[in-house]
């Protein structure tokens, strides 16, 4: 343990008196957030394999769905993610009531985002669906009707749940939004099993669970959010109040993220083009690959909530040289984390393989899909993502979503071309630019960091 807590910490150390967060509590920040990334990750398969059972009109329906679907949670991830950074400042200042109206108000502006995204989805449905997917077949359009009207009307439930459980994170109760989670995705699963396999509802019975299950999370989270015993809480005549200037706050960090966030989900789409260009081995070995590489991402992903609330309270309470002595701190803590994980998911590959009807060869190209995307990932991907989180708690956001966009939509799709089609590599190609990606991004968020410039911002007054 002793030799554990010197690989941990800092050369430049921090008064104990300073340290607002022990080993301790680090690691109780982040072990609830991992179980539920990894459980929503593993229900998510779950659900997928259910609905293959429903018939292929259902499952192209879903997946078709679930694309327009991501673009409205990268919407309510965003609003969240910016409550979140104004939420954890204040709470490091020890201002409860500015938190408390920063709660309120992130409650407000996210009820009127998923509420306005949910009437363009009852009212718009058909339109939506026929501008971005086509002349599908009736069957196909049908079941996407069925479940993007159903799904619509779980968006302010969604909403909700994803901004009260980033206030949750805020406060440092991430135990809490792991054990909603669960609950969630438990009655998820078992609803879909009972609307697939006992009603024979199709895509309904595939839908109409969803919806329950989130609204039953974001109603036990409203329900939580609002005792005063919490150091941070939503006051309901705050909530239907506007507060311009809190909203401003909120919005600052929102709105880079979401466009972000949005420029990421069209590159992604262009990739998938890419990929789609090259042979049926390569194509289903990166199918496959991708569900790998989301639960060895799981580490890494997981500790940018951490570096949100550790950095936005050391940052909120004025203090810099803790927020430098947390970021160098939780990096390394990151960088351990993510190379055993990586080793261990790279490790359970070949034998989970063997539970996949594929061919000999795309097996060779998947294992080797993945060893690039996990070296890459415990190599890069600390510098990448939870440090540039670190750095958009500080407030630095203008930065980290120029870096975002330069190394993801600019460099990653044009090297996906130059690797994967003129120098023939194939997906392979696209996996290399996937790291050249994460190349680029870290270098820029490692210059940032050494530079300090991201210490000059200032989220609240």
């Amino acid at each position: 343990m002793a030799l554990l807590t010197n690989i941990l910490e800092p050369r430049r150390g921090l008064e104990p008196s300073r340290q607002k967060f022990s080993n301790r509590a680090l690691v109780g920040l982040i072990v609830p957030i991992l179980g539920e990334q990894l459980l929503t990750l593993l229900v998510g398969l779950a659900d997928t394999m259910m609905v293959s059972y429903a018939g292929e009109a259902a499952v192209s329906g879903v997946s078709l769905v679930n694309q327009l679907n991501t673009v409205f949670l990268y919407i309510f991830g965003a609003a969240a993610s910016g409550g979140a950074v104004v939420a954890s400042q204040y709470v490091g200042r020890k201002d409860r009531q500015s938190g408390v109206n920063a709660a309120s108000q992130l409650l407000m502006i996210t009820a009127v985002i998923s509420l306005a995204a949910m009437l363009v989805s009852l009212l718009f449905c058909r339109q939506l669906l026929g501008l971005l997917f086509g002349r599908v077949e009736s069957d196909v359009m049908d079941a996407c009707i069925t479940y993007l009207v159903i799904s619509g009307l779980s968006f302010p439930a969604l909403a909700a749940y994803n901004s009260v459980s980033a206030l949750f994170r805020s406060m440092g109760r991430t135990r809490t939004v792991m054990y909603v989670s669960i609950g969630m995705n438990l009655l998820n699963m078992a609803g879909n099993a009972v609307g697939i396999f006992v009603l024979h509802a199709g895509v309904a019975g595939v839908a109409v669970p969803s919806l329950l299950s989130r609204l039953f999370a974001a109603a036990v989270l409203l329900r939580l959010s609002f005792s005063r015993k919490n150091s941070l809480y939503i006051d309901l005549h705050r909530v239907f109040a506007w507060d311009r200037e809190m909203l401003r706050r909120i919005l600052h960090i929102a709105v880079p993220n979401g466009i972000e966030s949005g420029l990421f989900q069209l590159s992604k789409v262009a990739l998938s083009s890419i990929a789609a260009l090259f042979g049926t081995v390569e194509i289903a070995a990166n199918g496959v690959a991708q569900s790998f590489w989301s639960v060895a991402a799981l580490f890494t992903v997981s500790f940018g909530y951490v570096f949100v609330t550790v950095i936005g309270q050391c940052m909120g309470a004025g203090d810099i040289e803790a927020a430098d002595y947390y970021s160098r701190k939780l990096l390394r803590m990151t960088y351990l984390g993510a190379a055993l994980w990586n080793l261990l998911i790279l490790a359970l590959t070949p034998p989970l393989l063997t539970l996949y009807s594929l061919s000999p060869e795309t097996k060779r190209l998947l294992l080797l899909l993945v060893v690039i995307h996990n070296a890459g990932n415990a190599l890069l991907a600390p510098l990448a993502f939870p440090l540039s989180n670190g750095l958009r708690a500080a407030g630095d956001v203008r930065y980290t979503m120029f870096a975002a966009i330069f190394a993801t939509v600019i460099c990653r799709v044009l090297l996906s071309v130059a690797f994967g089609i003129w120098l023939r590599l194939g997906v392979m190609g696209i996996a290399i630019a996937m790291v050249c990606d994460w190349l680029i991004k870290a270098a820029l968020i490692w210059l940032r960091y050494r530079s300090g410039r991201w210490t000059r911002f200032h989220v609240i007054d």
